[in-house]
């Protein structure tokens, strides 16, 4: 009895995944007899170019920076929640996080200032 749980949790699992694809072979798109089979797909449409599109330079490094960013503020949230109990304890918490914004907010200073953000010049 102390697994069953687990064993709920598992049968969910599987039903969802098992349910997605009878979903997918019921109501998915099929190949009819002008269309090839692996063609990208848009609205019904034919599509006029290849499935190969070239991104800028400029997409990957803003995805790059939001990643960058996005992790910062990811390791703010663990001291926020625990801040109160490192200052009951006595651990000097606030100087290396305050450090550590200012090093984030530096950063993205000097990303906007220089132009990285900026799809086009």
């Amino acid at each position: 009895m102390d697994y069953l749980p687990v064993l709920i949790q598992i049968i969910i699992a599987v039903g969802m995944g098992v349910g997605i694809l009878v979903a997918s072979h019921l109501f998915g798109q099929r190949a009819t007899a002008g269309k090839i089979k692996d063609s990208p797909y848009e609205c019904g449409l034919s599509s006029d170019t290849k499935g190969e599109t070239r991104y800028s330079v400029k997409f990957y490094i803003t995805a790059m920076l939001f990643i960058l960013f996005d992790i910062d503020v990811v390791f703010l949230i663990p001291w926020v929640l625990t801040h109160r109990d490192l200052v009951a304890a006595g651990i000097p918490i606030l100087g290396p996080m305050l450090f550590f914004t200012f090093v984030l907010v530096a950063g993205l200073i000097y990303e906007i200032k220089s132009g990285a953000l900026e799809w086009e010049k």
